[in-house]
């Protein structure tokens, strides 16, 4: 008993650990917020509604068929149901009924309700498929900041390390009488800042997990983290298209694109459909129907039985019917005319999306260039600030720099190392945007 709670007990420490230990790749974030967001259960649960609509639309094509029945006692005067004679008697009568109706023409608006149902399930479908290409960028550009923040935590950390090793040498050239106090004062107020910086970097960190793990709607953000991986530039060659090449792509497959166009082509359906009703509507119908009543009496005293009377009143009535739409008060008319001004906006907000991609897109393709360039500069700073820096160390080290410039050269590289991560990826998650307008999945491979 006690080696099964052990092993137990072994388990449940293992699982808690690994749990813990859990940390999240790009795919994996991207993936989990688009299965579990509570916006996307909401757009699947009208998709469904969509389908329901579809199998209405199918319905009412269909020929109806109704049953009743009813059940009726008369005490006193009456009139008999089998004779049409006045009776001053208690009689029990029943009347039972199938029916069946049809519409057979009704200026085609039921195949064009059932067309547009069709419609909406692929629109519905392109929209929910539209909120999930937002959520992926969003989701994208969090876990973008939360690596953003930890190289800078890392940068930080290192350049403390690199001031507490001039903080200790100071001492010494203090405490040996080389340099004045004042040197390692200044040093200090260095250490300090930069103390304040890992500090301020790690709240940006743990608030960067925190933004990411609410946009997968995880509560225990607190255990949430991201892989631990050191992150370059991706190589790409989607700069070697124009940005008019992908938008001409970016028209054949966005989700938003093909949600507008459906939205044209619903309200197409729906002139139509309000078109349909000035037409005359032609249906038919078929109606089997029987009575019993135990009042009854047939020439000769006979009175028939229940079953017998079923048979004997049963009788079968069928025609068609013809409604001619003359005047009403313009509903129809002006039904028509709601339903082409919706058309109208319909192909405006379709020429609008498309001009707004266009212009996100040619926005997203300098964004990348500007930022590639941004990046590159910011290298190049890095490098000639580590020279100098280098140089103002050597010259402080004996004696030739007063602290106070040795700290100036330092900051100035700390402030360069911090322009390099922050421009790199700018230009990492610019370059993915443009990426996903051409076509390219979000990956960071």
């Amino acid at each position: 008993m006690k080696y099964k709670l052990t092993l137990l007990l072994l388990v449940l420490v293992v699982t808690i650990t690994s749990a813990q230990e859990k940390k999240w790749t790009l795919q994996e974030c991207v993936t989990y917020a688009v299965e579990n967001n509570l916006s996307v259960e909401q757009f699947e649960l009208d998709l469904e509604n969509t389908k329901i609509e579809k199998s209405d639309a199918f319905g009412d094509m269909l020929p109806n068929l109704n049953a009743s029945n009813s059940y009726s006692s008369n005490t006193g005067f009456s009139i008999n149901p089998t004779n049409n004679a006045p009776t001053n008697s208690t009689a029990f009568n029943m009347n039972a009924s199938l029916s069946s109706n049809v519409t057979l023409f009704n200026g085609l608006r039921n195949m064009n309700r059932l067309n547009r149902a069709k419609l909406n399930a692929i629109a519905s479908q392109y929209r929910l498929e539209d909120l999930k290409d937002d959520i992926r960028l969003n989701v994208a550009n969090a876990y973008l900041q939360v690596l953003s923040n930890k190289e800078s935590l890392k940068v930080a950390r290192a350049q403390y390390a690199v001031t507490e090793q001039d903080l200790k040498r100071t001492k010494e050239l203090v405490d040996s009488g080389v340099v004045p106090k004042g040197d390692l004062l200044e040093i200090e107020a260095t250490a300090s800042n930069q103390e304040q910086q890992i500090v301020n970097g790690e709240s940006r960190v743990l608030i960067s997990r925190i933004n990411l793990s609410q946009l997968l709607q995880i509560t225990d953000y607190r255990n949430f983290d991201v892989v631990d991986e050191a992150f370059n530039i991706p190589p790409s060659n989607v700069l070697d298209n124009s940005a008019k090449d992908i938008f001409n792509k970016a028209l054949t497959f966005r989700n938003d694109i093909k949600f507008s166009e459906s939205n044209v082509a619903l309200a197409e359906k729906d002139l139509k459909i309000a078109k349909g009703a000035i037409y005359p509507t032609l249906s038919g119908f078929v109606n089997y129907g029987t009575r019993y009543s135990d009042a009854t009496t047939l020439p000769g005293g006979v009175t028939p039985s229940f079953e017998e009377q079923l048979w004997i009143f049963d009788g079968i009535s069928y025609g068609a019917q013809l409604n001619v739409p003359v005047f009403n008060g313009f509903s129809t008319k002006n039904g028509i005319k709601r339903a082409k001004i919706q058309l109208e906006k319909s192909k405006l907000q379709f020429k609008q999306d498309k001009l707004d991609l266009e212009s996100n897109i040619q926005q997203a393709y300098v964004d990348v260039k500007t930022f590639l360039k941004a990046y590159e500069a910011a290298e190049k700073t890095l490098e000639a600030r580590r020279l100098a820096y280098n140089y103002s160390k050597e010259r402080f080290d004996v004696g030739l720099m007063n602290a106070f410039d040795f700290s100036q050269a330092q900051s100035r590289v700390d402030n360069a190392e911090a322009d390099v991560v922050r421009t790199k990826y700018d230009y990492i998650f610019r370059l993915k945007i443009l990426e996903f307008y051409f076509g390219i999945p979000i990956s960071l491979n």
